[in-house]
């Protein structure tokens, strides 16, 4: 996105329009008569612009409309994970023909975005116009970069994305959705063809994820089809056991469930096991091929794509060397403040030795048990439950969907994050779910419990996406448009605002936050460093160990995941800091004034934004404020 122009356009749409007409009297007439043919004119020009107005509105909220159903449309998967059943036995198409539709239909959007009259809009509309034109240009911005996107990495990609879509996403309520998942199980060998041709073609352009990554690509895809039905086995494999278990539960003949389960288990054997071994070959053979080294530099302009991400991920203009300052300053910023915490606690030594202290002492690790796991995902709750008795206080826009917390399955947890969330569905028969990842149970210390659970539940990413999705009176695409700077930015932005609402009442619980944002300060430097500044893996890995008091097994998948997926990290602490920014604008100007239930729903009222038009957003709220 090029944040200049967008912020200028919104700019100009915010300026306060005003239409005027001026009549002359052609004839002569009484004082009377002439105000009465005047205002008979004035209201005759009214009634003219306002049907202008209403048929300018009736427009924009018609293309936003069928832009948004023409997408959901196109996308099977988009339409599943919003509750809606319409091709439900479909995947998608990731081919390079269906690519280049989208290009097409991207620029005649743009250019029928950029021709509305915004004289004839109101605030509201200008903002949904606002955003889609710098959503718009952003994704047109990423084309030119469209196979460098590695379409696999070991983090999250195709070969775990369709178990986790099948057991997650893909609701069996009756027969004919169980007959629509066995026909996914029987496409996976179509949409696996596609991806292999797209790693053929990243490999002709030299586009290739580092070599240690196949490794955790080949044995997570050896994983899915490791069990029954794939091979005799004394335990089934989790797609086999969430098939049954779902068709189990349907009221149908036991005939009816004995066929749908063959059906399943042929599709299985014959479609979906060959389909990941041919992808398991391919991969194989491009691990011989990827070249040495870690970042993008050693990609065909790399340099590029990685300022390419950059914009994407931060939605600002900042480069590489900005952002690995600004990582810089706060590392040390934090640093100071974790002093205060070892002084509160009496702890006798360096940081250093605070940081051995905190990764090694068994008090603040529960038992890598059954018990272990049960008492960590309870405790978790307790945290979200207490802070959900407090919300009303914060907030005036609060979510109607709920919100669970579940353990990463087992086919992903050990290459998944050690935390993330998904939003509910749109009709509310799925709710929000905060993932805990506790394969080990060394890597989810008690003390960041609070912290996490704050980012990932509530107020964090379940308030903000669940909200958004229930909005009234904004454009369908608006409630899922993705800005990371804007999500995850709230996500981090929250577990500071657990310390301002009275939470964090044990020490090590209060460093626990700060060592999350201390991870979110490192990434800055570590992301940068990767991939401008030619940092090795093993560099990556150790300015991590030596700056923050996480595990060295959670330093390693961190930096894994930062190679996969490059300058994603660096949006969590850009975007805080802007809202911190932000908050701090607002207390200085408004004083007594100011209301955090007025500034937290002035951010969410209008789903994700970039930064600039976030900026733009609050300014305008603090001038109301003013007044009010």
């Amino acid at each position: 996105m090029k944040t200049n122009t967008t912020s200028t356009f919104y700019k100009q749409g915010l300026k306060v329009f005003a239409l005027s007409a001026v009549f002359t009297a052609i004839t002569a007439c009484s004082p009377a008569q002439e105000a009465s043919n005047t205002n008979t004119a004035s209201q005759q020009a009214q009634a003219t612009t306002e049907q202008s107005v209403q048929s300018e509105s009736a427009k924009l909220a018609s293309f936003f409309e069928q832009s948004f159903d023409e997408d959901l449309k196109r996308s099977p998967m988009y339409q599943s994970y919003l509750g809606y059943k319409w091709d439900y036995d479909k995947w998608g198409d990731i081919s390079n023909a269906r690519s280049d539709e989208d290009l097409a239909i991207m620029k005649q959007r743009l250019a029928t975005a950029q021709s509305f009259d915004q004289s004839a809009l109101d605030d509201s509309e200008k903002m949904s116009l606002a955003i889609y034109i710098a959503d718009l240009e952003r994704r047109l911005a990423n084309d030119e970069y469209r196979l460098h996107t590695y379409i696999m990495h070991q983090f999250r990609a195709w070969h775990t994305t369709v178990p986790s879509f099948l057991i997650n996403i893909h609701r069996v309520s009756d027969k004919s959705d169980a007959q629509a998942y066995v026909s996914r199980l029987e496409k996976v060998s179509p949409l696996f063809d596609q991806v292999v041709e797209q790693l053929r073609l990243r490999e002709e352009l030299g586009v290739f994820p580092p070599k240690w990554a196949y490794d955790q690509m080949i044995q997570a895809s050896a994983n899915v089809i490791k069990g029954n039905p794939f091979t005799e086995s004394s335990t089934d494999s989790t797609i086999w056991i969430d098939f049954k278990s779902k068709v189990d539960a349907l009221e149908i003949s036991n005939a009816e469930k004995t066929a749908l389960v063959e059906q399943a288990r042929s599709a299985l054997v014959n479609q979906v096991m060959p389909a990941y071994q041919k992808l398991m070959a391919e991969l194989e053979k491009q691990r011989q091929l990827s070249p040495e080294g870690d970042g993008v530099w050693r990609l065909p302009d790399g340099s590029e794509w990685y300022k390419n991400r950059l914009e994407w991920f931060t939605t600002t203009d900042l480069n590489a060397e900005e952002v690995h300052r600004i990582g810089l300053q706060n590392v040390e910023r934090i640093h100071n403040a974790m002093k205060e915490i070892m002084q509160q606690v009496g702890f006798d030594g360096s940081m250093k030795d605070f940081f051995e202290f905190m990764r090694n002492d068994d008090q603040f690790y529960y038992a890598d048990s059954d018990e272990g796991r049960e008492r960590y995902m309870r405790e978790a709750k307790e945290y979200i439950d207490k802070m959900e008795a407090k919300i009303p206080e914060y907030f005036g826009i609060t979510p109607k969907a709920r919100m669970i917390i579940k353990r990463v399955e087992a086919f992903r947890e050990q290459s998944a994050g050690k935390a993330f969330y998904q939003s509910p569905s749109k009709d509310g028969s799925r709710p929000g779910i905060y993932y805990a990842n506790l394969y080990d149970m060394r890597s989810m210390p008690t003390y960041q419990m609070e912290a996490l659970a704050y980012h990932e539940g509530i107020p964090g990413h379940h308030m903000q996406r669940a909200i958004a999705q229930e909005l009234e009176g904004i454009p369908e695409f608006q409630k899922y448009v993705s800005f990371t700077a804007y999500t995850e930015g709230w996500g981090l932005y929250t577990e500071e605002l657990g310390k301002d609402m009275g939470f964090y009442e044990d020490p090590y619980s209060d460093f626990g936050r700060l060592a999350m944002e201390l991870w979110r300060a490192c990434r800055l430097v570590v992301d940068t460093g990767i991939h401008e500044m030619k940092w090795s893996r093993e560099k990556a890995i150790q300015y991590l160990i030596d700056n923050t008091p996480n595990p060295e097994a959670d330093s390693v998948k961190a930096i894994e995941r930062y190679i996969a997926m490059p300058g994603q990290a660096t949006a969590y602490m850009i975007g805080k800091l802007k809202i911190m920014e932000l908050r701090e604008k607002a207390k200085n100007a408004l004083g007594d004034k100011f209301d955090y239930r007025g500034f937290h729903d002035e951010i969410l009222k209008d789903g994700p934004v970039p930064m600039t038009l976030l900026e733009q957003k609050i300014d305008a709220w603090i001038e109301s404020s003013k007044k009010a």
